[in-house]
């Protein structure tokens, strides 16, 4: 696994371990469910997830997944990820998702690591960043919106859910520290 780590002095990002998982389990709720994972976590699930993020970072891979840390500790406040490639997407253009435990809402790190994890993204190669939110997550539009992302449209998946889609151009953006 890649030894990385962002930092823009508030906010740290760093790939996700498996010293993470009983952090994570603990600070799961009702409204990550909702809008990032589905259906609760298992130990089981959140492990094998981590192993998947350890092993694509170590191949190379399209995911890059990193916890979201913050305060003295630099305790896990949530999570954030970009896939470098997805169906749907042009070439060049990144999805990001990203979803902090309650207890660190509200406090601007979500915006903080969005911006961080875009400087990151430019440099691997993307030039667009995307954020596709569900239109009933009023929090999580006010974050790409506070990042930088506009309104570019709405789309149903292919799945049948409905995306507000958010963009941002990452187009000389400097790196991240």
């Amino acid at each position: 696994m890649r030894n990385i780590e962002l930092s823009d002095g508030v906010v740290t990002l760093s790939p996700l371990t498996l010293e993470d998982v009983d952090a994570h389990l603990a600070g799961e709720d009702d409204l990550l469910v909702r809008w990032l994972n589905g259906e609760p976590s298992t130990r089981a699930s959140t492990e094998e997830y981590v192993r998947h993020c350890q092993d694509q970072w170590a191949d190379k891979g399209t995911l890059r997944a990193f916890g979201v840390r913050a305060g003295d500790g630099l305790t896990l406040a949530g999570t954030i990820d970009v896939r470098l490639t997805l169906p749907g997407l042009a070439p060049g253009a990144a999805n990001i998702a990203y979803g902090l435990y309650p207890a660190w809402r509200g406090r601007g790190l979500a915006t903080r690591a969005v911006d961080l994890v875009c400087r990151y993204t430019a440099t691997e190669g993307a030039r667009v960043g995307v954020i596709r939110v569900d239109p009933a997550n009023a929090a999580s539009e006010a974050v790409a919106r506070r990042a930088g992302f506009t309104y570019m449209k709405q789309v149903r998946e292919t799945d049948g859910t409905c995306h507000n889609w958010y963009v941002r151009d990452l187009k000389g953006l400097a790196a991240p520290r």
